[in-house]
């Protein structure tokens, strides 16, 4: 498939473009500026550009088959919700239907559990203003006419790939699992290219 990927030097989009592209996608970054994207190949192309910036936004998003939005937790640079909307203002314009996000909001998933307070510390105290971003930016998905998925995992940690993480579920439901790694993320999102059972729902935990 043809896929624009959207946060490409984040965490999980560095991933989410390198499994892609072994995997056999063509795949195009968009990226403040290519020397951040350390991975060279030739299904790989690079828009660089402003996510602002009509025209880089609509060159990186026409003629693909799905666009994927991999969102940091507040640090320099990563795809913010004007720039979502900006994508989603692309997509509509370009005629692409199929939208993937992958957001840092599963936060309330581990009530009895010491890593809830944790991560209550870091996104509801220390990543405040990242958090309501990205809360904005889910609402702008929600009320877009696109077939959505958002991704919302459990744990932004790194651990063990789990190999048997449970699915997404709908936000009403334990999502995907504690201490799942940023590479079984970036798998489940690449997943939804073809599996259309989370459409229009937001896989992950409730509040």
């Amino acid at each position: 498939m043809k896929i624009a990927v959207f946060g490409a030097t984040s965490t999980v989009g560095r991933l989410v473009v390198a499994q892609a592209i072994e995997e056999g996608h063509e795949v195009t970054a968009f990226t403040r500026s290519a020397a951040g994207l350390e991975q060279r190949h030739e299904r790989l192309h690079i828009v660089e550009g402003d996510v602002l910036d009509t025209n880089s936004v609509e060159r990186a998003v026409v003629g693909q088959d799905a666009v994927l939005i991999s969102l940091g937790a507040g640090r320099k640079g990563v795809i913010r919700a004007e720039g979502t909307r900006a994508v989603l203002a692309a997509m509509d314009r370009t005629g692409v239907k199929r939208l993937i996000v992958q957001t840092t909001l599963g936060v309330g998933d581990s009530r009895g559990n010491l890593n809830f307070v944790w991560k209550y510390l870091m996104f509801g105290m220390l990543l405040r203003q990242a958090y309501a971003d990205h809360v904005q930016q889910e609402l702008y998905v929600q009320a877009s006419e696109l077939d959505w998925t958002i991704v919302r995992p459990s744990a932004f940690t790194d651990g063990p790939r789990t190999r048997g993480f449970r699915r997404g579920f709908p936000a009403d439901e334990r999502g995907l699992s504690l201490k799942i790694s940023r590479a079984d993320i970036a798998d489940f999102m690449l997943e939804q290219l073809n599996d259309r059972t989370y459409l229009h729902q937001a896989p992950g935990i409730s509040h």
